[in-house]
């Protein structure tokens, strides 16, 4: 056997064993999902917390109090979240038969106009098909997955604190583990960067989002204005997707509660406040390079979302982009980050070599 020969058993015997790997992990994921996703939301939000804990040690804070602010937010955001969605889907399930009866009326004065015109539709037929319930479902299931989460709030608190204590002292550590530390953390550092920077951007932009849509909605005197803020805010996590996720139900309430023309201006505050934080401001200020293209994104809604339902499909795309940002640290992994990026990085000799012809 030749040993361009033996190179290609070699090199088909590892893509096997990774792909074999992939699998085990993935269904040891699945399996594990009750442990998983409460450490996930630990990590998720003892990233965010990272920086203004580091930025009151650095204003000259002690360590200990430092921590005790930074935990007393985040307990009074999770004690606001958990009212607002446990509120907000019980005002919903009760308003739910009103609601059906409003779209009953419409779709009764919208039979009885087609008929009119010479168009016959079985009523039946028509009012199955147009059942807000079916539409809100994605509303309630998001919203009850998270709040079963939430349940674990004590092991998600006590996992954000030990991450937070281990975090100012974990850089040590791996100097001292790491063969070539000073190669080897400059990597790590720059992974921990953007990965922060990535997810401080992204939550301030999804809380802009959040917050433009509830005042919006309020305005325009739509039920649940706070409710539909805060899915927005969530949703904002998913780009592109997750804004149209977040709209349908709000615009279908105001199709049911004040008809067509207050729908339009739902639909227009929805497209001006998203195209203004998601393709004007979040682009310019998180610049070039991390961003994920709209298959992957598509792609990693349908995978976490199937490992780890609703509370997967929020967290897909940080945890999607953890991954680009971690396979962009490694020139050995770079082309990974480019296949799942946006956009060609620029100036890239490897990446401007045409895919087809040969060299000259």
């Amino acid at each position: 056997m030749s040993p361009q020969e033996i190179t290609k058993q070699a090199n088909k015997g590892r893509f096997l064993i990774i792909t074999a790997a992939f699998i085990i992990v993935v269904a040891g994921m699945r399996a594990a999902e009750a442990i998983l996703i409460p450490v996930l939301l630990s990590a998720f939000i003892a990233i965010i917390s990272a920086q203004p804990l580091f930025f009151l040690k650095r204003k000259g804070v002690p360590a200990v109090l430092a921590l005790l602010i930074v935990i007393t937010v985040v307990i009074g955001i999770g004690l606001i979240m958990a009212v607002l969605i446990g509120t907000s889907l019980n005002d919903l399930s009760s308003s739910l038969p009103v609601y059906q009866a409003h779209i009953q009326e419409k779709t009764t004065t919208l039979l009885k106009w087609l008929d009119n015109i010479g168009i016959h539709i079985p009523d039946k037929g028509l009012f199955e098909s147009i059942n807000p319930s079916t539409a809100l479902n994605l509303v309630s299931g998001i919203l009850n997955s998270l709040g079963k989460v939430l349940t674990n709030s004590f092991l998600i608190l006590l996992t954000v604190i030990f991450i937070l204590l281990e975090a100012s002292g974990f850089s040590s550590k791996l100097r001292a583990v790491l063969p070539d530390p000073d190669r080897s953390f400059a990597s790590f550092e720059i992974f921990i960067h953007n990965v922060q920077r990535y997810m401080a951007i992204k939550t301030w932009m999804s809380l802009a989002t959040g917050i433009a849509i509830s005042i919006w909605l309020a305005i325009l005197g739509i039920d649940y204005p706070v409710m539909w803020g805060l899915l927005a805010f969530l949703l904002n996590y998913i780009p592109n997707i997750g804004s149209i996720l977040a709209a349908v139900p709000a615009i279908l309430l105001a199709l049911i509660e004040f008809g067509t023309g207050t729908a339009l201006l739902a639909t227009l505050g929805y497209l001006v406040v998203n195209i203004v934080t998601g393709s004007i401001i979040e682009p310019r200020i998180m610049g070039r390079g991390l961003g994920l293209s709209t298959l992957v994104v598509f792609l990693s809604l349908v995978f976490w979302g199937w490992v780890f339902g609703p509370v997967g499909m929020l967290l897909s795309v940080p945890l999607t982009m953890i991954l680009k940002i971690a396979f962009d640290s490694n020139e050995e992994t770079r082309w990974i980050a480019v296949l799942l990026g946006s956009e060609v990085p620029a100036g890239d000799s490897a990446l401007e070599t045409p895919l087809t012809g040969s060299d000259k």
